[in-house]
């Protein structure tokens, strides 16, 4: 019979997981044996547990695949939390593996300091997760396993905690052979819908982060092309599809805000409607409401619809574009377009040239919450789904440089982070030359919290806390045996960027004025 590690691994590589990330401790070292013995499974090793996770979270927005993390018990399954609930928030499906203490020094209800011990590690978990679950006997770890990846792979998607008794690790248990269940698809009734739909003039299609993972895209092109109705994506699904009806620009814009004030009908596909796409909800309620998501209460938890239709976005998308009378354009697409590119020369010249030299890009960019991956997560034209990866669901600063280890396995990527945020997880430079991933790093350094600074500012505060204390970055690249390159402002980005290759760094000396769709510039405000 195999032990448990190498059970756990096998259900893994049933269910086609190729690549591990983690962090090596005294309780999970099992898991590493076996994967010396494993070859099907490349295990990526980091330098802190919260990188484990956010890896594994840019390696499923840029795949649409499982990512798992492994790490210890005790403080290193606590460090993975913050990077554990922006998945959450993201829907991203993601295992966190972590183990916990010895099943025989265990008492229930007693804390007796054992190392690494907590009163519930499980419970930490909770409210960051989709499901958490413990292995409660190691005959049951295969089973528990295939259970918790299932879960994280059904939709909606999200993270799953697995903890392990280290000892069932080493345990001998019995095979066990998964089986994948496939969600059972169910017709829609879409008749009221379509009814909406034949009465309504000005149409919009608004395309959120359920749409984009659910590959709705072809269908939503489908649809926007029968109604000639404009697309409206949200952060999270930047790139779902290129079709001519996507609009270049944040609902935040006015020229893409009037679409929403004007249209007589929003068909809303895959999306909740969360407060950084709608400035806390100041958008007034559509007139008319269409819904289409896989889970009713998410759909109408801020903005109730009219009709909801429940079922995957592709499908239930394609079976309304087939059933519904075209339409004609109401909406210039290309002047809104063309309006929105002439607001960013406009309001910040240095984003537009940042911009301009990633137009066109083909590699996977993951930006994190900082001034330029805010212009990123705005403006930039994202061509192809899974390409731009950008965490407004929790806001987790730091998220972007060991995000990016994740989504570069397997493809070029770029990772757009400020003089803050990377140093959160600078170590794993270690990480990204060990492996040699094909990763280049757009570092802008401002001087510090470039954001919070602006905070201060138009409150009339003192600038206090702030300012940082920074490295020579090229420098710190250099000593990790990366190449790396400082300019001053974006003049010379595009081409820096064409001649990168294998993990590199550009440092960019440059400050930017937050864009409008940072919550200070929200331009819809409350009534005083």
């Amino acid at each position: 019979m195999p032990r448990g590690a190498e059970s756990l691994l096998e259900v893994l590589a049933t269910h086609d997981v190729e690549v591990v990330f983690g962090l090596p401790g005294v309780h999970n070292l099992a898991i590493w044996e076996a994967l010396r013995r494993f070859p099907g499974i490349r295990m990526i090793g980091v330098r802190h547990e919260q990188t484990a996770v956010y890896a594994a979270d840019g390696y499923a927005r840029s795949t649409g695949k499982l990512g798992v993390a492994v790490v210890t018990t005790g403080p290193g399954a606590a460090n993975t939390l913050g990077a554990t609930g922006e998945a959450w928030s993201s829907g991203s499906p993601v295992l966190v593996i972590a183990t916990d203490i010895p099943s025989t020094l265990r008492q229930p209800g007693v804390h007796r300091g054992v190392l690494h011990e907590t009163r519930d590690q499980k419970a930490m978990f909770g409210p960051v997760t989709k499901a958490a679950f413990d292995v409660p006997a190691a005959q049951e770890l295969g089973a528990c396993t295939d259970k918790a990846v299932q879960q994280a792979l059904q939709s909606p998607h999200g993270p799953v905690y697995l903890g392990v008794p280290t000892d069932f690790l080493s345990a001998e248990v019995p095979h066990h052979t998964p089986v994948k269940t496939e969600q059972a698809g169910l017709a829609p009734d879409l008749a009221e819908a379509a009814e909406l739909i034949a009465g309504a003039r000005r149409p919009l299609i608004w395309a959120g982060g359920g749409a984009a993972r659910s590959g709705a895209g072809t269908a939503i092109a489908a649809l926007a092309a029968k109604l000639q109705a404009p697309i409206i994506t949200t952060y999270g699904a930047r790139g779902l599809t290129d079709s001519r009806w996507v609009v270049r620009g944040p609902v935040h814009a006015p020229p893409v805000g009037r679409l929403w004030d004007e249209a007589d009908l929003v068909i809303a596909i895959g999306t909740d409607f969360d407060g950084m796409m709608t400035q806390n909800w100041l958008q007034p309620k559509p007139r008319n409401l269409v819904a289409i998501n896989i889970d009713k209460a998410e759909a109408n938890k801020n903005y109730p619809a009219d009709v909801t239709v429940e079922g995957d976005a592709a499908a239930v998308t394609a079976a309304l574009a087939a059933a519904v009378a075209g339409k004609k354009a109401v909406v210039d697409v290309d002047a809104v377009n063309a309006e929105v590119r002439t607001l960013v020369e406009t309001d910040s010249p240095e984003a537009a040239k940042l911009l301009r030299a990633l137009e066109g890009e083909t590699a996977t960019i993951v930006a994190d919450m900082c001034i330029p991956g805010y212009w990123i997560g705005g403006f930039h034209h994202v061509t192809r789904p899974r390409g731009l990866a950008y965490p407004v669901g929790w806001g987790t600063l730091g998220f972007g440089f060991p995000a990016a280890i994740g989504a570069a396995v397997g493809q070029r990527t770029i990772a757009v982070v400020g003089d803050g945020g990377f140093l959160f997880a600078c170590g794993d430079l270690a990480t990204l030359k060990q492996e040699n991933l094909p990763l280049t790093i757009v570092l802008v350094d401002d001087g510090g919290y470039g954001m919070l600074r602006y905070d201060q500012q138009i409150a009339g505060h003192a600038i206090s806390g702030v300012e940082l204390t920074r490295p020579d970055f090229a420098k710190l690249a250099e000593s990790f045996g990366i190449p790396a390159v400082t300019l001053d402002g974006f003049d010379g980005l595009r081409a820096e960027l064409a001649a990168a290759a294998g993990p590199t760094m550009i440092v960019v000396n440059a400050g930017l004025r937050p864009p409008i769709n940072t919550s200070p510039r929200w331009y819809r405000k409350k009534a005083t």
